[in-house]
């Protein structure tokens, strides 16, 4: 970026009829490449509709310099798209219409390995992460902005296309970014400044996210001290002020000193720390609790293709126990999301005992629930409070208060499911998981849609509920932090290994 090319906002206020989006936002972009961080329903979005022009805001101001080209890929692909070529898609991001600039486009391709024949396909015949790619690599490369925003670049990508995505941006060292992710480890390989969104303000710091989010949480806890010994101080002046008053009933010149340090009182009063106080909205897990060591035994068991008879790979043996943490690795279409669907196909919640000589054994104290990374059971007409009372013995008053902790305040819990964020849907699906009291989860893509903080939970809910749980993820960052176990689908067999480092380095995608 040009030192003429500046973006940001001033004083910045958004609200949605009388629903207040953000307020007094002011922070303005630089060179580097920014990560923009926030909870689900900070704003980001909203934020980004009015850098672009498409929202105008209530109050304050954008700042942006004359001439600015922001180039922008948003989360979803555009429709309308499908039909065309790949070459097609790809001179549609080109400055000029006139076909002049169609050698860029040529270039570009060889520079990602795309052959000509491939480029002659229609886009809709790539896979969703290779037409996500390629519109970053298009906005990037070919419409030659001065600033490109991304809006969660990583959302359904493998981790061979996040790989890939990584070592292009490696290689746009000259092009700032604002990037939106709830990709904790793509954000720390991928942008070198940091800003929060939150309800009180912008807060930026000039370093990658793990650092910031440190930062930012020390921050809050010196506020906190600092508004501690505030509040004492007070307490102690009223106390001192009271005495003088009663004092001052014999001598005047109490009657003065009582006014002079009730006036000190209002001084910090106003100039008091302000403490942010995140949103109340737990994510909980029911506390695991079976008698035995083994809730799962798998033995010569064959995963197969759905529908079919090819053998994808074989588990010899597999015991999970209370506590454990599975992480299943493997490259897309490798089984693990097919293991994890035969294991609950195979449980039967009514049945007492299990067959001994199966295959999948499980413990007849085992209570499971699946986590879906689509959320397709939800039924979207259904009210919240409908919804969490078709668990067992959950009452009207008990329902309220379940979704009043989740996050989701009163007005909102007789709404349909509908309207919720795909991030507030799966929380909402964790809570109805809990309230099955489950000992063992098998979670799909369980951080798809939750927001940073959403994700912290349910790393720190897996640990502290000592529940079974087998998972499968994309999500680096969560991958090493949930998981104390790790299982690699290898060469046709599941294989425990010590750590998942090797496998993400290797991943790799191409045409």
């Amino acid at each position: 970026m040009s030192k003429q090319a500046v973006l940001g906002v001033e004083n910045a206020e958004f609200s949605y009829g009388s629903t207040q989006v953000f307020a007094g936002l002011t922070f303005q972009l630089d060179d580097a490449r920014t990560a923009l961080v926030g909870e689900n329903g900070a704003g980001k979005s909203t934020l980004l509709k009015c850098l672009l022009g498409e929202l105008t805001l209530i109050d304050g101001k954008i700042i942006k310099s004359r001439g600015l080209k922001v180039g922008y890929v948003p989360q979803d692909i555009p429709e309308g798209l499908g039909d065309l070529t790949v070459r097609d898609v790809l001179e549609k991001a080109l400055p000029q219409d006139d076909g002049s600039e169609a050698w860029k486009v040529d270039v570009m391709l060889d520079e990602i390995g795309m052959s000509w024949e491939t480029a002659d396909q229609t886009f809709g015949s790539m896979s969703g992460g290779w037409q996500r790619l390629l519109l970053i690599a298009a906005a990037a490369r070919l419409s030659e902005p001065d600033l490109l925003i991304l809006d969660e670049p990583t959302n359904h990508l493998d981790l061979g296309n996040i790989n890939t995505l990584e070592s292009w941006l490696d290689a746009e060292t000259r092009l700032p970014m604002l990037i939106v992710s709830h990709d904790r480890a793509f954000l720390q390989r991928a942008t070198s400044r940091t800003l929060f969104l939150r309800r009180d303000g912008a807060h930026s710091f000039s370093v990658p996210f793990v650092e910031a989010r440190q930062a930012l949480l020390q921050r809050d806890a010196a506020d906190a001290g600092r508004r501690k010994l505030e509040e004492k101080e007070i307490d102690r002046l009223q106390k001192v002020a009271a005495r003088y008053r009663v004092w001052g009933i014999k001598n005047d010149k109490f009657d003065k000193r009582a006014k002079a340090t009730e006036k000190r009182i209002d001084r910090i009063e106003a100039e008091k720390t302000q403490v942010y106080v995140p949103k109340a909205r737990a994510l909980d897990l029911h506390n695991g609790d079976i008698g035995a060591k083994a809730v799962l035994r798998l033995e010569n068991h064959a995963v197969m293709v759905p529908g079919g008879g090819r053998t994808l790979f074989k588990v010899d043996r597999l015991t999970v126990g209370a506590g454990d943490r599975i992480a299943l690795l493997g490259i897309n279409g490798s089984g693990k999301s097919t293991l994890l669907n035969a294991l609950r196909d195979a449980f039967d919640p009514e049945a007492q005992h299990y067959d001994k000589a199966a295959a999948i054994r499980f413990n007849p104290q085992c209570r499971m629930v699946y986590f879906d990374q689509r959320m397709a059971h939800l039924p979207l007409k259904v009210s919240l409070i409908d919804y969490v009372r078709q668990a067992e013995d959950v009452s009207l008053k008990d329902g309220m208060a379940l979704l009043a902790k989740a996050g989701f305040p009163a007005v909102r819990v007789t709404g349909p499911i509908g309207n919720l964020s795909h991030g507030e849907r799966a929380r909402l699906v964790f809570l109805q998981l809990k309230l099955a009291r489950p000992n063992l989860y098998l979670l799909d893509e369980p951080t798809n849609h939750l927001d940073i903080e959403g994700q912290e939970d349910l790393e720190a809910e897996l640990e502290r509920a000592e529940v079974a749980c087998l998972f499968v993820s994309h999500d680096r960052y969560f991958t090493r932090t949930a998981a104390n176990r790790f299982l690699e689908i290898r060469k046709g067999k599941l294989v425990e290994v010590e750590d998942p480092e090797d496998f993400f380095d290797a991943q790799t995608s191409g045409f």
